[in-house]
């Protein structure tokens, strides 16, 4: 067989691979689709008939009436849009502070044994703390701005990067460590050369589930006590029954939520372009 034979084949061989990964991606897109058609379907079948039902568990036309009307008269305390800001500005101050922090001490804490040793129980008891009780102090001290949501994002974010830090630290091979001590590497260039980049796949894995986590922390802090934002829609939409108030409200989330994550993993395979495709493994 001549090189450019050879080539050929290959070729083929790849483009065969596209198109077998294509029709994958349409069969996955297609049964979800269909799932959702059925769970939407099946739910309004069920509901729409009884008035107590829809009352109680809303309905899939009532949800997507509820979302048509914010967006076109907006919400009994402002403009859609305004609320979804002011939840999305919590979040990320929120998440970008957490994840900060939580890398910064991870890493710290991962490569000091004498900084673990001293604050490991401290971060251990600090994690058992319920975070609504958090969210409840944050607003009792800090008023119903936008402060208080921010440390309660950060809390909730915190823990779940410093913990994926922290191990990814710990778990990188000591012999990559101890070879740039050889060649003469800093203690900073071993962190920052050797160390980090072996952890940043703990590290990036630990951002998909942390800005759900953001999420969660800005509702339940505008919840707890807040003059606007999605948490409160949530809570306005409760307090009358508004069981498709409620879940229009959990709609954005999800939406914003898949954005995120979107994102999210654009960066992971734009940072970590070296893993190999066997070990990425698919996106959940």
């Amino acid at each position: 067989m001549t090189a450019q034979e050879a080539q050929v084949e290959v070729t083929a061989v790849e483009s065969a691979h596209r198109r077998a990964a294509r029709r994958h991606r349409v069969l996955v897109h297609l049964t979800q689709l269909a799932v959702l058609v059925v769970v939407l379907g099946g739910w309004q079948l069920t509901v729409q008939d009884n008035p107590r039902s829809v009352i109680l568990y809303g309905v899939p036309s009532g949800i997507l009436g509820r979302l048509t009307t914010w967006v076109t008269e907006g919400t009994a305390i402002g403009s859609l849009g305004d609320q979804i800001a002011t939840t999305l500005e919590e979040a990320l101050i929120g998440f970008a502070i957490g994840t900060a922090l939580g890398i910064v001490c991870g890493v710290a804490l991962g490569r000091v044994r004498f900084l673990s040793e001293v604050f490991g129980p401290f971060i251990k008891v600090l994690n058992a703390i319920p975070r609504i009780v958090l969210g409840a102090v944050f607003v009792l001290a800090f008023g119903l701005g936008i402060e208080s949501k921010i440390l309660l994002v950060i809390v909730l974010v915190f823990f779940g990067v410093f913990f994926n830090a922290f191990q990814g630290t710990r778990e990188v091979d000591r012999n990559f460590i101890a070879n740039a001590g050889i060649l003469g590497a800093s203690r900073w260039q071993v962190t920052s050369q050797v160390v980090l980049p072996s952890a940043f796949t703990w590290i990036i894995a630990s951002l998909h589930v942390s800005f759900g986590f953001a999420l969660i922390g800005a509702i339940v802090g505008e919840f707890l006590g807040a003059t606007s934002g999605l948490g409160v829609l949530i809570k306005q939409a409760e307090g009358t029954f508004d069981a498709n108030g409620v879940w229009a409200a959990m709609v954005i989330m999800a939406v914003v939520a898949l954005a995120a994550e979107w994102l999210i993993t654009r960066l992971e395979n734009r940072l970590l372009r070296w893993r190999p495709a066997q070990l990425a493994g698919p996106d959940l």
